[in-house]
């Protein structure tokens, strides 16, 4: 539903990176997710929420409910001063309120900026400044498995190097014994206290921007990914009623956290358009036991399972037991995100939690392309084990040569490319459009350059090889290595790293970081203070699996890290080193092996 249609569907060009999609258009993309449902689906059921802890009671709202607590909560954000334009970051657990305070600030047409809530206070800190937000939503504790995480504690630390918030929302998840700072800090339950649920959509401009959301790049600093609201809304819901084939009535479950762009549009916007019933989890898959996610998909009766290779094979390892005690009936369709799922997991995915009669979908895609662009469509194109399959019905994929020059015919390889524009791509990186071109327009111009390298085979189905820049995929979550580097180099024994990545059984990547620290007289303690200072800085998801103690590192004359050879001895492949001849110190590759295998 628009309030006024748009005068033209598609202007600009990816080359002058000023892509407008239903231009002219006004809308709230909250009307389509819940009030044009309420004469149909009011009483349906919108969202079940599955707590931690399996003792604890579930959550479910009807869509008029979901109306209602969205309505609440964003009259209440308007009573704390937020405007039309305004970023408000939320650093929630998964509860419904995270999903009800990203639909709020859309209602009132504010931008919500998300930062997942296992980034550290310092992470949390640059991305608060980035956004310049001014309103926070956060919690007392976070609940994880058997772990409690101290959001407000983090919060508050944070906010010692963010000074530009002016107020904090405080949901009660826990037993609520924090600090709150009096003029700053409010209760959620305070907040909401007396506040009507009826909330009028403020209306939008189809390219005004819907939220902010950060990635790690090949540089130290996240970028700030921008999305507008029209052409999201139109890709979220298109992508996710075709590639799963979603039918009315299924129940759908997306395990991603909101935090993470697979969060935003399939966990929240997407299914919500559709009019689905979405499964909402708090939890991890291997907590109490390796069996949760089937417990949970046979209790609600999920019909479609989208979750993330590295859970896959996480629970693979822990055995058949323990799905294989479980029904699992109501699943008709499977899918995955984050990285390339490798053949072994696909098959045991397959076979032992769809039973043979479920189809896949191996789904590729970026936050900055905001929804799925290759993939199997589930049950109606070709599915094949490892390959995400073929592009979406108007995403143009190409692969390029080192020259940029489209390569034809079929099968190859190159790096992946995007010669034409869709409706839900990233319109720039917030306060930084030049790094928006820099990274994905000029290194090939006249196309988005995915970062991804990619094989295509005789059939015309894509398969994602790698990063073919500095950006390493743990665990389906993007990290920059500069990023990490930039952490460890911190410490002031340290005197340079470098990270790359390598292959790991269960997290597909690993972190394997070189360091150099030639006054160090216990390896060991280095070792563990460098972890801790990259969780300090970064948060758990990037802390090092492997760190090896080097006095040099092999470069370049001109001085360049050559991560290649890194790449290689890390992986034991030390026939394939090539030509070291060409290094200034050619010296230090027996040293890195013998360093690398004395790690085991």
């Amino acid at each position: 539903e628009w309030a006024r249609r748009w005068d033209t569907v598609l202007s600009g060009s990816m080359k002058d990176g000023n892509v407008r999609w239903f231009d002219g258009g006004q809308l709230n993309i909250t009307v389509n997710a819940l009030d044009r449902h309420l004469k149909t689906r009011g009483s349906q059921t919108a969202l079940i929420w599955e707590p931690n802890d399996p003792k604890e009671a579930s959550r479910r709202f009807t869509y008029a409910e979901v109306y209602a607590e969205v309505g609440r909560l964003a009259n209440m954000l308007k009573l704390q001063g937020v405007q039309p334009g305004d970023r408000v970051c939320i650093y929630m657990p998964m509860v419904p309120e995270l999903l009800f305070s990203l639909l709020a600030c859309a209602r009132i047409g504010a931008v919500h900026s998300v930062v997942f809530a296992g980034f550290s206070a310092q992470a949390l800190a640059e991305r608060i400044n980035d956004a310049g937000a001014k309103v926070l939503l956060t919690s007392d504790v976070s609940y994880r498995g058997a772990k409690v995480i101290p959001l407000k504690h983090i919060v508050d630390e944070a906010l010692q190097h963010a000074p530009g918030v002016e107020r904090v929302v405080v949901y009660r998840r826990g037993d609520g014994n924090v600090p709150m700072t009096t003029g700053r800090d409010i209760w959620w339950e305070d907040a909401l206290r007396g506040v009507p649920t009826a909330c009028e959509p403020v209306m939008r401009h189809s390219e005004d921007p819907l939220f902010i959301l950060y990635t790690s790049g090949s540089t130290g600093k996240p970028k700030g990914i921008l999305h507008t609201v029209a052409g999201y809304m139109v890709y979220a819901q298109y992508s996710f009623e075709n590639v799963f084939q979603y039918e009315p009535g299924e129940i759908f479950w997306c395990t991603a956290d909101i935090g993470w762009i697979t969060g935003h549009t399939y966990m929240t916007y997407g299914p919500l358009l559709a009019g689905a019933t979405i499964v909402m989890f708090e939890g991890v898959p291997t907590w109490p036991d390796a069996g949760r996610f089937w417990e949970i998909v046979d209790k609600y009766g999920v019909n479609i399972f989208y979750t993330a290779p590295t859970a896959i094979r996480a629970l693979m390892a822990k055995g058949d037991e323990y799905v294989d005690r479980y029904d699992l009936s109501s699943l008709r369709v499977l899918g995955t995100v984050g990285e390339p799922i490798n053949e072994e997991a696909w098959w045991w995915y397959f076979r032992k939690v769809g039973r043979e009669r479920c189809p896949i979908v191996d789904t590729w895609w970026q936050t900055e392309t905001g929804g799925i662009m290759i993939s199997a469509m589930a049950g109606v194109t070709p599915s094949k084990p490892s390959y995400a399959g073929l592009p979406l019905p108007g995403v143009q994929p190409a692969l390029l040569d080192e020259q940029g020059r489209e390569i034809s015919g079929n099968p190859a390889e190159g790096v992946l490319a995007i010669r034409f524009p869709w409706p839900s791509m990233a319109r720039t990186i917030y306060g930084n459009h030049q790094r928006y071109m820099e990274t994905y327009f000029l290194p090939y111009p006249g196309y988005y350059f995915t970062g991804d390298g990619a094989r295509r085979d005789e059939e015309g189905l894509y398969r994602i090889v790698g990063r073919v820049d500095d950006v390493i995929n743990v665990s389906g979550h993007r990290l920059g290595t500069a990023e990490i580097e930039n952490a460890i180099d911190l410490h002031p024994e340290v005197v340079e790293a470098a990270v790359i990545g390598y292959p790991h059984p269960i997290k597909g990547q690993g972190i394997f970081a070189f360091v150099i620290a030639p006054q160090v007289s216990d390896p060991a303690a280095l070792r563990k203070e460098v972890v801790e200072l990259v969780v300090q800085q970064i948060g758990p998801i990037a802390r090092p699996d492997k760190i090896v103690v080097v006095p040099d590192l092999p470069k370049t004359r001109s001085g360049k890290i050559m991560r290649r050879i890194l790449r290689r001895v890390s992986e034991g492949r030390i026939d394939e080193l090539g030509d070291t001849s060409t290094l200034l110190n050619p010296q230090t590759v027996d040293i890195l092996v013998a360093a690398v295998k004395s790690l085991g």
